[in-house]
């Protein structure tokens, strides 16, 4: 069993996630995350859940939050192999391994990140699922980030400025796109931006606004090219170690299917998301010598071409893996279009 069982009289005085003491929990699960402390899934989604959790178990479940267990690319690992109960995965850092879930990293949607995580969870309970890419783990949760923008040390105000420098991209569409745009990518975890920027090692690195302060790109990134809708939204999952899960009890295991997993927690994610690339671009605006460079109209033109480039090959690349990809990139589309 990967629970720690307590007593009710022998209650933990362990600091959950949301800072609450955790004094009459029964089970208290482990959190593995690779984010700064600071940063909004550390300071706002992981609390999120941990509250969302006690509330629907009446305090029987809680979870406390460890840091630096295991990088980034390897938390699927780490979960499957039961070294800790939940964490948080970012698809693009594991290219070919979850293919499906490119479809809503495609540029050009329309919405929130609360719209698009909750059209995300729909999507795989209809059509994603079908390809059991998390197979391993059990996946709680969805969401994706606000749409990713250029930042950079010196001004980009053109689309064809990008092309030769070396950026920071993701796997994933966000890699496609680089790609498309001339960009030399560099491959480097989301924890490594500040001192890869600070080391002149790229020239610029493609994140949500969320980054300008979760990881200080203020400081390095002085400026911004922002693409309506961004080049890309970033995928990501919330995942739960199944001996872990199973392990609960019948009734919890129903009061968090019921109430949190899946379209609720993916929402709330979501939702977050969106708070956290307000404060970003706050942060943007308020600190001295940073700029943000809006595309001109003839920049969205071109980009529209490539953007339906990319959405070519990635329909055809998930379609190969047997799901109905058209279908679910229609799901996705009008879901947040409704939203």
């Amino acid at each position: 069993m990967k629970l720690t069982k307590l007593s009710t009289l022998l209650a933990s005085a362990a600091m959950a996630v949301s800072g609450t003491i955790a004094m009459a929990a029964d089970y208290t699960l482990t959190i593995s995350s690779w984010a700064p402390p600071t940063h909004g899934i550390n300071a706002m989604m992981w609390p999120k859940f941990v509250e969302m959790i006690e509330d629907a178990t009446d305090g029987q479940v809680t979870a406390e939050l460890k840091l630096g267990i295991a990088p980034p690319p390897a938390q699927m690992d780490l979960i499957q192999d039961g070294a800790a109960d939940l964490s948080i995965v970012f698809h693009g850092y594991q290219p070919g391994r979850f293919v499906g879930y490119k479809l809503i990293e495609l540029p050009g949607y329309e919405g929130s990140a609360e719209a698009a995580s909750v059209a995300y969870w729909r999507a795989h309970e209809q059509y994603l699922g079908k390809a059991d890419e998390h197979r391993g783990v059990k996946l709680i949760a969805l969401h994706t980030h606000g749409p990713a923008q250029l930042h950079s040390t010196t001004p980009v105000t053109e689309m064809s400025q990008i092309a030769g420098l070396k950026v920071r991209i993701p796997g994933g569409v966000g890699g496609d796109v680089g790609t498309a745009l001339g960009a030399t990518g560099i491959q480097v975890p989301a924890p490594k931006v500040y001192e890869t920027l600070a080391s002149k090692a790229a020239d610029g690195v493609v994140m949500p606004f969320e980054s300008r302060k979760g990881f200080k790109l203020t400081e390095v990134a002085q400026n911004v090219y922002e693409m309506p809708g961004g080049l890309y939204r970033g995928s990501f999952a919330f995942i739960m170690n199944e001996d872990t899960f199973a392990d609960l009890p019948e009734d919890i295991q129903q009061a968090l299917e019921e109430k949190v997993f899946g379209e609720p927690l993916s929402r709330e994610i979501g939702k977050i998301w969106d708070e956290i690339d307000a404060i970003g671009r706050a942060e943007t605006e308020a600190t001295a010598g940073n700029a943000i460079n809006a595309a001109t109209a003839a920049d969205l033109e071109k980009f529209a071409v490539i953007a339906a480039d990319v959405r070519e090959k990635v329909i055809a690349e998930v379609a190969a893996t047997g799901v109905d990809a058209q279908a679910a990139y229609d799901l996705i589309k009008s879901e947040m279009a409704a939203n």
